[in-house]
């Protein structure tokens, strides 16, 4: 049966999620929904999760996560897939599977392995399955420092001539486009490197001070997945996706969400102000 094509894009998160909304499926999809695109889920885990933490992890058989991306796929035409929290070798494993069978056109790949709280998100043995399962599946991937580091098996960069160097290794390993995120850099700028085939480049922004960042690494890869069907290239998408987390953090403070590490803004653009 041939799948019908939608009038506006349709973006597939497959995450985990977050109890407390700020981060994992729920952020994708307020994401995909702020940005006009329609988003649909896959979920890999269950957290116990709020704006102080984690507190616990259920992760369902691979299995049902094999059959959900069946169910997904089987009915809509995807045109791009967020790929989150994928906890365990087995779930990597089926959902690199999933990919190999239905083949999107769009795959972003957020290494996520430890929350903003510190819980570890992806088990250790998970590490090397992500590595050579999804990296070559992947159309670009969006590791932090130490993401990246983990990946090669090194330590994490501290300048952006390290953070370079070290998307070109992991665009070696496999993934045809590497964007290295700079927000762990100790400076007044938050910058990333995007390593493609077509070079290299540097995009940078002030580091906005403000306490609600949860959930920033999930809002921007959804947002790389939301815009890219509808942008020329990476470079034209990574630009406008970081236009519009800036603008979700740079309004977090507006919002007054729980007792911790509160959440970006998703629809500062659509919300009132007041």
């Amino acid at each position: 049966m041939a799948l019908r094509q939608s009038s506006v894009p349709i973006a597939l998160t497959i995450a985990g999620s977050d109890s407390s909304g700020g981060a994992g499926i729920q952020a994708d999809l307020k994401t995909f929904s702020a940005l006009g695109a329609y988003g649909a889920s896959v979920i890999t885990a269950l957290t116990a999760q709020n704006t102080q933490g984690v507190t616990g992890i259920h992760t369902p058989p691979a299995s049902f996560v094999t059959a959900q991306m069946d169910a997904v796929f089987q009915d809509l035409s995807v045109d791009a897939v967020k790929l989150g929290m994928l906890a365990n070798a087995e779930v990597v494993r089926a959902v690199a599977a999933g990919l190999r069978q239905y083949k999107p056109r769009f795959v972003v790949l957020d290494t996520v392995m430890i929350s903003k709280s510190g819980h570890a998100l992806l088990q250790p043995d998970a590490v090397a399955a992500l590595r050579d399962e999804l990296l070559p599946l992947a159309d670009l991937i969006t590791p932090n420092l130490p993401e990246a580091a983990a990946l090669l098996g090194v330590e994490p960069a501290t300048d952006e001539h390290e953070m370079e160097q070290q998307a070109q290794a992991l665009r070696a390993l496999g993934a045809r486009n590497v964007l290295v995120k700079g927000g762990h850099l100790a400076s007044d700028l938050s910058p990333d490197w995007l390593v493609s085939a077509a070079g290299v480049e540097r995009f940078t922004a002030p580091r906005i001070a403000v306490h609600n960042t949860h959930g920033t690494g999930c809002t921007l890869s959804a947002a790389l997945a939301a815009l890219r069907p509808r942008r020329h290239d990476w470079s034209d998408t990574v630009r406008d996706a970081k236009s519009y987390l800036n603008g979700a953090l740079a309004a977090s403070d507006t919002l007054d969400i729980g007792h911790g590490v509160g959440p970006v803004h998703h629809f500062h653009a659509v919300w009132p102000k007041s």
